[in-house]
């Protein structure tokens, strides 16, 4: 087994769902409407609506579809995390977060190429889109319930919009006018940020 493979090889995360919701939760109460973190835990929910999307497809063009908008929107949110959080991390003396955050999405993304050259409506596909959905809700655990929120109580308030600036203009420049139709995501219109659109997640 590889070192991706073994990264995400547990097919339920350690948590429990109650334990996310929690993360979650505490998350939310951190975040400000229109901040670099409400920004991140509505790309979250978007996520996590596009996995399950794939899981329901019913032939192999509907999954062949969910599974490119899963990466699109997957790709872009770590792109910004890659390029602007985690550095942001390293900074606040959380190197050790950091470079397990690189590894993990890492991981993840390499997995979902992967999983493009498996027979879509396969049980093989379907272990492995759990695998790789149990790895990401994981890492999500880890960023929602103590690495974010810690973040964001170390950062002044000039660091964090410069944070919320840059996390969206690095996401916005790889979505581009690509919007994610996977369930529950509301199509921004043409010119406006994703980021930026009215958000449960915003506080």
């Amino acid at each position: 087994m590889s070192i991706l493979d073994k990264v995400v090889a547990a097919v339920t995360p350690p948590e429990s769902d109650d334990a996310r919701r929690e993360a979650r939760e505490k998350a939310r109460s951190a975040a400000r409407p229109g901040d670099w973190l409400s920004s991140i835990l509505q790309h979250h929910e978007m996520i996590e609506s596009a996995f399950a999307e794939v899981r329901a497809a019913t032939d192999p063009q509907q999954r062949i579809a969910a599974h490119k908008r899963l990466a699109l929107i997957l790709t872009g949110h770590s792109i910004a995390e890659e390029a602007v959080i985690y550095p942001a991390l390293a900074r606040a003396d959380e190197k050790g977060h950091s470079t397990k955050a690189y590894t993990e999405q890492s991981a993840a993304k390499a997995q979902l190429g992967l999983l493009g050259n498996l027979p879509p409506m396969s049980q093989d596909y379907l272990d492995k889109l759990e695998h790789i959905r149990g790895a990401v809700l994981h890492h999500v655990y880890e960023e929602e319930g103590d690495w974010f929120v810690d973040l964001r109580q170390k950062l002044g308030e000039d660091e964090q919009a410069l944070l919320t600036e840059r996390y969206l203009e690095e996401f916005n420049r790889y979505m581009g006018d690509d919007v994610p139709s996977a369930a529950g995501i509301v199509p921004r219109p043409r010119g406006a940020s994703i980021g930026n659109a009215a958000s449960p997640t915003a506080r």
